[in-house]
């Protein structure tokens, strides 16, 4: 991004005190004091990627603010206000997700160090593109996004059929659209129906970590769900869509083995490696069981309708 000299910043206008990066985000300067000064005036119109990204911000416009002797009053006074608005607004979000028995997909960029190392700066315009696509098709769906961030995104839904179209939805998305510098775009997902428990900052329990470690089983253009999931779906087949199932296997961080299965479409990859298990030092008694026998049976390459 082209820096702007002292004489050209003096010369713009109040209304122009924002400027665009490189990566399509607005960022408001604190090079001199009339910068501070607008930056704490202006700093609750500014969009942040989450409360950490505020946080940093917010610290460093202070540290700006004491180092040319403005006492921001004002700002704190009203700082304090919005965070007590936004906890407010947080708990009663929170209140509103589905409890029960409920979907959880769990979205990922594959591969993404490799993609800021050939994009630069012109990541964050891809990873806007990416999160655009993933709320639509969550939205689109009847989910709810719980969380993003980095290359994350974490959604809920009350029925497993409204995921599984989501995640369909996702990758014929991100597989059409027309990446910049011929990069390749992967987005791996995992499913798992279950029953969380939903306390004041969010869902909790087993069924979130098994999601987790099914999104992080996949391979990029991949989507593999549970076999709760696949149970949730016989009294509602997909068009079109079939499972594969790839066996059981011991997922990083969980008590006992976990069934996979891959969602297949005649219009999306299918042939993928076999899933990216790390299975720690503290493996369950079943695979231990495995290991002695060398192998965990499973694996069917054949397509099953729900």
């Amino acid at each position: 991004m082209t820096q702007l000299s002292q004489k050209a910043r003096d010369g713009l206008p109040d209304s122009a005190f924002a400027y665009i990066d490189s990566g399509g985000r607005r960022r408001l300067p604190i090079n001199d004091e009339a910068h501070v000064r607008n930056a704490l005036a202006r700093f609750d119109q500014t969009a942040f990627e989450d409360e950490a990204a505020r946080d940093r911000a917010r610290t460093r416009l202070l540290k700006a603010a004491k180092r040319y002797g403005i006492v921001p009053v004002g700002f704190m006074t009203g700082q304090l206000r919005s965070q007590t608005t936004r906890a407010a607004v947080g708990l009663a979000t929170v209140r509103s997700l589905p409890s029960g028995i409920v979907t959880f997909l769990l979205a990922d960029i594959a591969d993404s160090t490799r993609l800021v190392t050939l994009l630069g700066e012109g990541y964050g315009v891809l990873l806007s593109d990416v999160r655009g696509m993933l709320r639509k098709a969550v939205r689109a769906s009847g989910g709810r996004e719980i969380d993003v961030r980095a290359d994350e995104l974490f959604a809920v839904f009350e029925q497993a059929r409204a995921a599984v179209e989501a995640a369909l939805a996702i990758q014929r998305a991100v597989h059409a659209h027309a990446w910049p510098e011929d990069s390749v775009v992967l987005v791996r997902i995992g499913l798992h129906t279950g029953l969380p428990t939903v306390t004041d900052t969010g869902y909790v329990g087993i069924a979130v970590n098994t999601a987790a470690r099914i999104c992080f089983a996949a391979h990029g253009g991949q989507i593999l769900v549970s076999r709760a999931v696949r149970e949730a779906l016989e009294g509602s087949p997909l068009l079109d869509a079939g499972f594969r199932d790839l066996g059981l296997h011991q997922l990083q961080g969980l008590p006992a083995v976990e069934a996979l299965f891959q969602i297949e479409v005649a219009d999306l990859q299918i042939e993928f490696p076999p899933p990216r298990i790390g299975v720690s030092g503290s493996a369950g008694p079943e695979e231990r069981r495995r290991r002695r026998r060398g192998a965990i049976a499973g694996g069917g390459r054949s397509k099953q309708r729900p």
